[in-house]
């Protein structure tokens, strides 16, 4: 039987099953190699020479299959059909050719299909090749070129910035754009200005909303109105006279639908749709592809093929009738830029099959299904027809003139199943209905006035009826990335391919230089310095030009039209040069020139034209940035330690701002008795102390502040019960040995020992944080006693039973842990994953997970017998023990 492999064991299960008995499929569980973490893995001196180590977790799977290849001398490579997947390929047979697995006989092929389904294998088992050379060489390039800015820039960075973690090629870049998006913001200045609008009603007493275009007899622009004494005077002259209709214009115009998914815009839809993380999309999509219900999911093409434009079209057709069946199919040009890694769509491998006929577990996995569902069957829907109104009314004088605008949609075309999604919500009015409104006739004050809209208003109407009404506005700063606006600018520029984008993404979020807050991407402290640091000393690298030409580069190299290796050595030859001239910097220079470069976002002008530098605590010392060992940055004097000013890294605080924040030096609560009580951001966490560090009191009293709680709004109260902790419940009725409440590392719990720091004793987790005060003797006692005692802990219900593992028997359960639901079969423990619903897991899911966790821990635990093993005569037991005392 010819050995096929392919990465996951959820792929290999599937394909298996279309392949048949003749065929042995197994999973090389993703990469079987990769470069050692150490320096010397990529040897530029050296034809730029990469060192290969085959990990730990994967020599098992390797010895599978060559184990397999020993009954059987035929090897498939069924990896992914793009880079990486041709990489995971090359690596599996240089491998097994070093450990001699592979013959000089034994014939190796490359397939490649877009979708697991049993035609697309099928077909690719009749066109088999060998494995891409220039493919795997732009792999080992983009490789080369990670490993050789990691580990070359990094080390600058930890000398240079205590507390910076690391720094990446496409990910450095990637910073950049968000940490100049919020110095944007930080830069703008709002600008106020006013718009007037007036309900106006037909002689049929249909009422539509109208804005103020022209005042005086010319027309208004956005800023005329500045303030409210200026609109009310509008709102005035546009009461105070008699309007009527100058002009109805009703253009008819077609909308066409957005072209199918490919993978940034996947990513984007899902964000905007779903608040989904690349990430989480990602994880769905794979799953999805694994069982066979979509095509390809990490693409660069928007191509579709033919039967599936035909199938769209019957399935339109089937669903919708005729009219919604444009009469040619729709062509989309395929952007990838390299031809050679570009793949089909992202679409349903079965367009007949809508969501609610496929048995989809997973809630992330069915709301993408049912997205690229959609996409794909309007992306060849007919158009929708519209007609966009224009009511144009004046005043008899033509002093005042207001505009109406709206649509009507007259076939509704693709939107019948789909609409994209917006990043911003728009502002005009071209989506409003109107009523039916004749050339002509009077514009009266609607009876029943305006309804303002409370954020934006900020006068009521002016005019007798209500039915005019003034809204002050503000100009808005630029929005701060959301993860799909992240991705559609880094796809703009050129810069990363659509299997990087999930992951560069994930990774500046790891290392803490982003945060994301209600789904919008903020820079921390620790990003801020490391953009300054590479824009500085790397400026080059961090360039979107320089990105974006490196990847034209990398795609000419999987094209076959350049050789990698002169690639690498252009680009070594100058970033070596940078590296090993910014070595030789010192902590201090570097911090200068970085407060520098930041000067106008932490030492804003002020307004008085004082020195926005100088200490506003000694007067003399002059403000600088300065990092600590946390890696975080803070604000401090020169004339430190006389002067021991410090404030928050980024612009001076506004009084209400400065109330809240907590300072590096702590955040001074109040006293009890007579010590001072403070709050502290520390390196593991927010925490409360009682008095200062001096040199006789090195360690003052400290606890940590539970999740929760907000450090910002902790208070002395709560600080000092805080303090208080451990608290002594009682003795134990029974053996007279305290018991204790306190918060640990791993929240609230009671503790049954002579001290709180005895390593002995018995520890019980508490329900909540008021707990640790509230709880009493005898409710402690109660939960001491339904504590399970250590090697002889009560069997735990599951949540769920699944059934007995369909292959290696044993029952599959879902659990209840400490940080969360895990499914549980023998000894293995595997985590489930958040975007994944306990409730909804399905057995095949859970046998998958268990698997998965096999593979990383390296572990397989043996099935127990079922049978009893039958006791050996007595006479080869006399045997035996006589050898073995004959051994001794």
């Amino acid at each position: 039987m010819p050995v096929v492999v392919v990465e996951s064991p959820a792929k290999a299960k599937t394909i298996n099953k279309y392949l048949g008995p003749d065929y042995t499929v197994l999973a090389s569980y993703g990469h079987v190699r990769d470069l050692p973490p150490k320096d010397g893995s990529v040897d530029p001196d050296n034809e730029f020479e990469m060192l290969w180590e085959v990990g730990a977790d994967s020599k098992k799977h390797v010895k599978a299959i060559a184990d397999a290849l020993k009954d059987d001398n035929n090897l498939i490579l069924a990896t992914d059909p793009d880079r990486e997947g041709e990489a995971i390929s090359w690596h599996l047979e240089e491998t097994l050719r070093a450990r001699k697995a592979i013959k000089k006989d034994t014939p190796v092929s490359r397939v490649v299909f877009n979708a697991i389904t049993q035609s697309a294998v099928t077909e690719a088992m009749k066109n088999p090749r060998q494995v891409d050379a220039p493919l795997v060489h732009a792999y080992l390039a983009r490789r080369a070129l990670d490993y050789l800015v990691g580990f070359n820039l990094s080390p600058v960075l930890w000398r240079k910035l205590p507390g910076a973690k690391s720094a990446g090629r496409v990910q450095s870049v990637c910073l950049r754009l968000i940490v100049e998006r919020e110095m944007e913001i930080e830069a703008f200045r709002p600008r106020e200005y006013w718009s007037v609008k007036a309900e106006l009603q037909t002689p049929r007493g249909q009422t539509y909303t109208a804005r103020l275009v022209t005042y005086g007899g010319k027309k208004l622009d956005r800023f005329d109105l500045s303030d409210s004494t200026q609109a009310e005077m509008a709102v005035q002259a546009v009461a105070s006279r008699d309007l009527k209709v100058a002009s109805v214009e009703a253009k008819p115009s077609t909308r066409n639908p957005s072209a199918p998914f490919m993978t940034s815009t996947l990513q984007q839809e899902a964000s905007r749709k779903f608040g989904m993380g690349a990430r989480q999309t990602m994880s769905a999509a794979q799953r999805l592809y694994e069982a066979g219900l979509i095509t390809y999911m990490r693409t660069d093409g928007i191509d579709m093929a033919p039967e599936a434009v035909q199938g769209a079209r019957e399935a339109i057709k089937d669903r919708y009738g005729d009219k919604y069946v444009p009469g040619s199919p729709r062509i989309y040009k395929n952007k990838a830029k390299n031809a050679q890694e570009a793949h089909e769509c992202i679409r349903p491998t079965d367009m007949s099959k809508a969501t609610d006929e496929l048995r989809i577990s997973d809630s992330d996995q069915r709301k993408l299904y049912d997205l690229i569902w959609k996409r794909t069957l309007a992306s060849q829907m007919e158009a929708a027809r519209l007609e966009r109104t224009t009511v144009e009314i004046k005043s008899a004088d033509g002093n005042v003139g207001l505009r109406a605008t709206g649509q009507v949609i007259t076939f509704d075309g693709f939107l019948k199943v789909y609409e994209e999604g917006r990043d911003e919500p728009s502002e005009d009015g071209d989506d409003a209905r109107l009523p039916q409104i004749h050339d002509g006739e009077p514009a009266a004050f609607a009876a029943n006035g305006l309804k303002p809209e409370a954020e934006k208003t900020e006068t009521k109407h002016l005019s007798d009826n209500g039915a005019v009404l003034a809204l002050q506005h503000h100009t808005q700063p630029p929005p701060r990335y959301t993860e799909a606006t992240l991705v559609k600018r880094m796809e703009e520029l050129g810069i990363g391919r659509p299997s990087t984008y999930a992951s560069i993404v994930t990774t500046i979020q790891d290392r803490e230089y982003v945060r994301k807050d209600k789904n919008r991407l903020i820079p921390e402290d620790k990003g801020r310095l490391v953009t300054a640091f590479l824009e500085n000393y790397f400026r080059r690298y961090v360039d979107y030009g320089f990105t974006a030409d490196l990847e034209e580069d990398l795609d000419h190299v999987s094209a076959g039209d350049e050789d990698y290796k002169r690639l690498l050595e252009r680009f070594w030859r100058d970033f070596s040069a940078a590296v090993a001239e910014t070595s030789e910097l010192r902590i201090t220079e570097v911090l200068e020139k970085i407060n520098e470069v930041l000067e106008p976002h932490l030492f804003p002008p002020k307004e008085d034209g004082t020195d926005p530098r100088l200490c506003p605590n000694c007067g003399e010392g002059r403000l600088s940035m300065r990092t600590a060992r946390s890696g975080g940055a803070f604000i401090g004097c020169s004339n430190y330690p006389e002067c021991r000013f410090t404030r928050p890294f980024g612009p001076p605080m506004d009084e209400a701002e400065a109330e809240t924040a907590i300072p590096p030096e702590g955040k001074l609560l109040g006293e009890d008795q007579g010590d001072k009580i403070y709050v502290f951001k520390g390196r593991f966490g927010p925490y409360v102390q009682r008095g200062e560090v001096t040199d006789e009191n090195k360690k003052p009293p400290r606890q940590s502040i539970p999740k929760g709680w907000t450090p910002e709004e902790t208070t002395l109260e709560q600080a000092v019960r805080l303090l208080a902790l451990p608290r002594e419940i009682g003795p134990h009725p029974e053996d007279g040995v305290m018991i204790w409440s306190n918060i640990g590392r791993y929240g609230p719990y009671i503790k049954h020992a002579e001290t709180i720091s005895h390593k002995g004793g018995t520890n019980a987790n508490l329900e909540s944080v008021e707990d640790v005060w509230e709880v009493g003797m005898n409710r402690a006692v109660q939960i001491l006693a339904d504590k399970p005692q250590r090697g002889r802990a009560a069997p735990v219900a599951p949540l769920r039973e699944l059934g007995e593992h369909p292959d290696r028997g044993g029952p599959v359960n879902v659990m209840k842990g400490r940080y969360g639901p895990y499914v549980k079969w023998e000894k293995v423990n595997a985590t489930i994953p958040e975007t994944t619903d306990p409730e909804a897991i399905t057995l095949d899911e859970a046998v998958i997970l268990v698997a998965e966790r096999e593979a990383k821990s390296g572990k397989k635990p043996a099935r127990k017998k079922a049978a009893t093993r039958k006791a050996a005569p007595k006479k080869a037991a006399g045997k035996k023990a006589a050898t073995k005392k004959k051994e001794d």
